[in-house]
């Protein structure tokens, strides 16, 4: 027994998509768990209030980037930002979460003491004050990229006079209408970005290295309008979600499988929305469907703005910035009078926490990821990564209720620590973490935990496979070993002592 009983059962980094998702599974499956949810800025969504940049929306269907047991109501498959922000603030409201939040709250570093099976947790607020927490467990909802450095490419802007903005950080007071931008990317990011700002800018330029994967999917889809008026809310709500998931990972499959077909038939789409303006060596990446992110376009907003020549995409190297524009590899010169770097992400574990068992700091590539779950040898912890190619929230559901079940397990056999043991002397062969190439993993892949190709010891990025395999592998594995507090296993073959 401790001397003093933890501030909390479950500490929950992070107000986003995965922090409140943890915790409305919690009220429904844990209720006799308490917790609470620590937020770094002033408001909750994560990335979703982080991010304000123009025409901000999901790149993941909204069936599946909603939760599993709230529905998705309004009629838009791809969302912009203040619908989901409202969705979410609907779902904290309903289930009572609000009172659990704790705003401007920064994690500065968590640590496991084994013989108290306890996370210390020190806080960072607003005004420079810091505090310390106590939890039983640590779940790390805070993502997987760092919130104050993004990718910096390494431009040198110093002869430019225009405007330099970042995604990232966007400037509130930036007035684009009737000017000249260039948003430097390929990604969702700027795939998003070019269409909105085309609305009043004087002309847009997407100028990206390699061409992406581009494809138009329908706003509002006229066949699910018509499921949702046939169908109670919750039958339609998982029916939906459900046929979102087949034919999403029918595509991911199809794209690896036959990746010419594919990309013929993308071609041909792209050809017929765009008539003359296609260009195909905007259009054509040199790597296969889905060896990359995919990028889609909510009834081709994007192709619509470069046909009313509002928007265009050049395909080349920069060269260098000059005062007036962009100077390419070529000798092209692009006149602009803003400059976007929609460059990317800059992968980081749990935001940069620093964490401790046992006095010992984590080294995420020394560790693999369990069930895409847990991490090996970490006790007591969770940190759910979205998947690559199916929307996050789909994970986010399976680790939220995987974690529950493990507590509840805890609680009816008496035991206070639930490790992955695996040791340092294993011999498992790494794998790939990704289903993708993306720019960001391949920039820093030791950031994150390892994985193998083979359950439970890989971040696996198929959710038929996983939806099945969570549900029924147990948790009482063999793997994850749970033990009382005070005893001095970390790895399998020692011996258990019992805390004095």
């Amino acid at each position: 027994m401790l001397a003093t009983p933890p501030d909390f059962d479950v500490l929950i980094v992070g107000a986003g998509i995965s922090g409140i998702g943890m915790a409305a599974h919690m009220k429904m499956k844990t209720p006799h768990h308490s917790y609470a949810i620590v937020e770094q800025r002033d408001n909750l969504g994560g990335t979703w209030d982080l991010f304000r940049y123009p025409g901000i929306r999901s790149d993941s269907d909204m069936y599946t980037l909603g939760y599993e047991f709230e529905p998705w109501r309004e009629k838009e498959t791809l969302a912009q930002r203040d619908r989901i922000l409202r969705y979410l603030k609907g779902v904290v409201d309903k289930y009572g979460i609000r009172p659990n939040i704790q705003f401007g709250k920064k994690v500065l570093s968590a640590s496991f003491d084994s013989a108290r099976s306890l996370w210390t947790i020190e806080l960072e607020g607003k005004d420079g004050a810091c505090q310390r927490v106590t939890a039983k467990w640590l779940y790390l909802g805070s993502g997987y990229y760092s919130y104050d450095e993004p990718y910096d490419p390494g431009f040198d802007f110093s002869a430019f006079e225009g405007v330099v903005a970042h995604p990232q950080f966007w400037p509130e007071d930036l007035d684009y209408a009737s000017k000249r931008v260039v948003v430097i990317g390929s990604g969702a990011t700027a795939v998003t970005m070019v269409p909105a700002m085309a609305a009043t800018a004087r002309k847009v330029t997407m100028l990206q290295r390699t061409p992406t994967y581009l494809r138009s999917v329908p706003l509002r889809n006229v066949l699910f309008r018509t499921i949702r008026a046939l169908l109670p809310e919750s039958v339609s709500h998982r029916v939906l979600r459900w046929i979102n998931i087949r034919v999403t990972d029918k595509m991911f499959k199809t794209a690896k499988e036959k990746p010419d077909l594919v990309r013929q038939k993308i071609e041909r789409e792209n050809r017929r929305i765009l008539g003359d303006k296609y260009r195909k060596e905007d259009y054509t990446p040199p790597y296969n469907p889905w060896d990359q992110r995919m990028c889609f376009m909510p009834d081709a907003d994007l192709f619509e703005a470069i046909k009313a020549d509002k928007a265009e995409i050049v395909t080349a190297r920069i060269e260098t910035f000059e005062r007036d524009g962009v100077r390419l590899t070529d000798g092209r010169l692009i006149e602009t009078d803003i400059v976007v770097t929609a460059t990317g992400l800059q992968l980081l574990m749990a935001g940069g926490i620093e964490i401790k068992v046992d006095g010992e700091v984590l080294v995420p590539s020394e560790h693999f990821y369990y069930k895409s779950a847990m991490i090996s040898d970490v006790p007591n912890l969770t940190h759910p990564v979205p998947y690559v190619n199916a929307g996050a929230t789909l994970r986010f559901d399976l680790i939220a209720d995987y974690t529950c079940r493990v507590l509840k397990h805890m609680r009816a056999s008496g035991n206070d620590i639930a490790v992955a043991a695996l040791g340092r002397d294993h011999h498992l062969k790494e794998g790939e973490s990704y289903a993708v190439e993306a720019g960001y993993v391949l920039r820093n892949k030791d950031a994150l935990p390892k994985s193998t190709d083979v359950d439970p010891w890989r971040l696996s990025h198929d959710y038929v496979h996983d939806r099945e395999y969570m549900n029924t592998s147990p948790i009482d594995d063999g793997v994850l070993v749970f033990r009382k507090a005070g005893a001095n296993v970390r790895h399998p073959g020692e011996q258990l002592e019992a805390a004095e």
